[in-house]
């Protein structure tokens, strides 16, 4: 049965591995980046997602070509560091356009065509970040918790269509996104070490983290799932750290994530 899936940021890492995983599978896989070529199956289309004509037109060409749409992956998104405090309003505000307002433009240009189908699977790449604020990493934190609120209130407008939706959280994984970090180190003079040292914590569980094709793995089981859970957790020692998090309260949860990063 022919399955048509629109990827965002498949260039590399995680968007990459999934991507081919989708395409070994049976899926018809169209990645959209700003950056990238066809590969091993998968169609490239350039679209900036934080433009929302391009990513309707890019959609377009997808119907065009296919005339239906399966699946939707919003995986696009990159981080940044530093102290709330002294963070750029400017930066924080890219972060959430294109982690948050990227992934709503392709949920909206989608969804007509899966309400017509009356089916259809959206899934959006969160993090353990989400549940779990990282210090120094707040406003990434902040997206993939934006993101988590907007995938369950979706799951409810969205199910009388037939339409599932679902949130996979990582944790860490080793790609190019440590590389890829904007880094501030603005207030150094005020926070002393601490930005340093938790970014230095941050990039070691990074680069010491799972192979993305484990991320790749649990999308295609959400994307293959008749009724996929609201959030999967991806990594065993994540899905206790998140389990810890509900049980606990706040307060002594962010208190051994501060010492973490300490």
């Amino acid at each position: 049965m022919k399955r048509v899936c629109i990827l965002t940021g498949g260039s590399s890492g995680i968007g990459k591995a999934t991507a081919l995983l989708l395409s070994n599978n049976g899926y018809t896989v169209y990645e959209l980046s700003r950056k990238g070529a066809d590969q091993n199956g998968v169609r490239h289309i350039t679209a900036d997602v934080t433009i929302a004509d391009q990513v309707k037109s890019a959609v377009s060409q997808v119907l065009a070509a296919e005339g239906q749409i399966d699946l939707l992956v919003n995986n696009a998104g990159f981080g940044i560091s530093g102290a709330v405090e002294f963070t750029d309003p400017g930066e924080a505000f890219s972060q959430l356009n294109v982690n948050f307002f990227g992934a709503l433009h392709c949920i909206q240009a989608v969804l007509p065509t899966m309400r017509t189908q009356k089916s259809g699977h959206i899934v959006n790449i969160s993090s353990v970040a989400a549940p779990i604020a990282i210090p120094f990493q707040s406003f990434y934190s902040a997206t993939k918790a934006a993101t988590n609120s907007l995938t369950l209130a979706l799951r409810n407008e969205v199910k009388p269509f037939g339409i599932k939706a679902c949130a996979i959280l990582p944790g860490d994984v080793k790609t190019g996104f440590t590389a890829a970090r904007k880094k501030s180190c603005a207030g150094a003079e005020i926070y002393g070490e601490a930005i340093d040292h938790a970014v230095a914590v941050m990039e070691h569980d990074e680069q010491n983290g799972m192979p993305p094709e484990l991320v790749a793995k649990a999308v295609l089981r959400a994307a293959n799932a008749k009724n996929p859970k609201a959030f999967a957790t991806v990594g065993f020692q994540y899905q206790v750290f998140v389990l810890l998090a509900k049980l606990l309260p706040a307060t002594w949860t962010n208190a051994l994530v501060g010492m973490i990063y300490k």
